[in-house]
């Protein structure tokens, strides 16, 4: 061999080590603890976490230990299509082997959400929910790999978020049958990874938006279109947003307001089509105590609110689980958003939380 062939044989060497995918380093796993239970009286009680975005991983322990410290045996947490398979066929686990891990041991159930498309499969510049029919099929793959991971880990999965609304729609026009599609291919995805998988479709967002609105659809003929389109076969359960905004936990449904009694509107919707039996997982909802903002309610409304609410759960045999919206963020936004939450960013516990775990009695 010359030392023109050793030359070219070490730069393919040496191009091929450059080509190869990058391992991701480990997630670095603080110790576990001992295994834990839930006490609660109200084992359908849930809260929508953030840990998506928590790199420290004593927070993520933290956060799960103050939720089953509260005596909520639920979480909903989000699992972005983009944070794991950032290069297509390439998957990155390490932050939700950890989260996946404390939650075990603190005794908690987790639902997942999936959605967020990676840049591979969408256009330049799209919107991260912009996901195009063409790339139904790679999501479904995501979806088979999460549950082949995750199957015997999680309570559910959701499959995407509030798809009547074109921010969450990538704004391409609001489509039901669409989101039919891409549920059914999921499903079978799921399905094929794990049969005992619980799937669920909708996480519609509640609103009174009329057909031909360009920013969303009304939530009821948007599950409407849905189960036409035959979505009813396609889930296991469905997942629903209830906020009450201004209004009492106790204000009666109708079918032109946005309260938290409009799940029952939901519930008969789906009994009218046939399909009664299945169950409601409420993954987002509640109230708001910003106090300039016109969908809010005073603090001591919102801690009566959300215990009524938890109560009226309790109440409904066709509710599984009721996760409000959000138990804590990685950081304040210096928004209305911080008034949705129940610990604040440095884990201060409001008074809604020490509420509620009198409530779930701890």
């Amino acid at each position: 061999m010359t030392l023109f062939d050793v030359g070219r044989a070490l730069s393919l060497i040496l191009l091929l080590f450059l080509l190869l995918p990058l391992a991701p380093e480990p997630a670095p796993r603080l110790a576990l603890g001992a295994q834990q239970t839930v006490s609660t009286s109200n084992p359908k009680m849930g809260m929508h976490t953030r840990l998506t975005d928590e790199v420290e991983v004593w927070k993520i322990k933290y956060t799960l230990e103050m939720v089953r410290e509260m005596g909520s045996p639920w979480v909903v947490d989000y699992f972005p299509w983009a944070y794991h398979e950032p290069v297509q066929g390439v998957f990155d686990w390490s932050h939700s082997d950890v989260v996946m891990a404390h939650a075990q041991r603190q005794g908690i159930k987790v639902i997942a959400r999936l959605g967020f498309v990676p840049e591979w499969a969408r256009p330049e510049n799209s919107a991260t929910s912009y996901l195009a029919v063409e790339h139904y099929p790679d999501f479904a793959n995501y979806v088979q790999a999460f549950v082949t991971r995750y199957g015997d880990q999680v309570g559910a999965i959701i499959i995407w978020n509030e798809p009547n609304l074109a921010l969450e729609w990538g704004f391409q026009p609001l489509n039901p049958v669409d989101y039919t599609k891409l549920l059914k291919l999921s499903y079978h995805a799921a399905k094929t990874a794990n049969p005992q998988i619980i799937v669920l479709g909708g996480a519609l967002a509640p609103t009174l938006a009329p057909r031909g609105n360009e920013q969303g659809l009304n939530d009821l003929l948007y599950l409407q279109d849905m189960l036409d389109a035959g979505a009813g076969n396609a889930m296991d359960g469905l997942s629903a947003h209830a906020y009450g905004w201004s209004f009492p936990a106790d204000d009666p449904p109708d079918p032109q307001v946005v309260n938290f009694r409009r799940l029952e509107l939901v519930h008969q919707l789906l009994a009218d089509n046939g399909y009664a039996q299945l169950p409601i997982y409420v993954t987002e909802g509640g109230w708001n105590d910003h106090p300039r903002w016109t969908r809010a309610v005073k603090p001591a409304q919102r801690i009566a609110n959300t215990l009524r609410a938890y109560e009226l759960a309790a109440e409904w045999p066709w509710v599984k689980v009721m996760a409000l919206w959000a138990f804590r963020y990685p950081w304040a936004s210096r928004t209305y958003l911080d008034y949705f939450s129940f610990v604040t960013p440095d884990f201060q516990p409001k008074p809604i939380y020490e509420e509620l775990q009198k409530m779930s009695g701890n």
